[in-house]
């Protein structure tokens, strides 16, 4: 299962926006703590879906892309090397079996 932004994005902003109406509602009954706490814990979720909403980080994208381009550099090297050795077991099989030679018996 992978992590989808869109999925996750809604779920945030909900979360937010229900611990900043939990915060007026303590705040109401005046109890600063928690209240401070639901404050806290909108804030958190608010920055959270601004970070899901901007995608991945600007170096993260070039790095993974780096490193695909290196994966297929390696994949390319290693299928380039299979079919230099198919082609000598193709070539050694189209010879044929070779007459045993006997030798001179001392």
């Amino acid at each position: 299962m992978t992590f989808k932004p869109v999925i996750w994005y809604p779920i945030a902003l909900v979360l937010s926006v229900i611990n900043l109406a939990g915060a007026g509602f303590a705040a109401a009954q005046a109890e600063p703590w928690h209240a401070g706490i639901h404050a806290t814990l909108a804030l958190a979720f608010g920055l959270w879906a601004q970070r899901l909403r901007q995608g991945p980080g600007e170096g993260e994208l070039p790095a993974r892309l780096e490193a695909l381009e290196a994966e297929v550099s390696n994949l390319r090297q290693e299928l380039s090397e299979t079919q230099e050795r198919l082609d000598f077991a193709e070539r050694l099989l189209a010879q044929g079996p070779e007459p045993r030679r006997v030798g001179p018996q001392g």
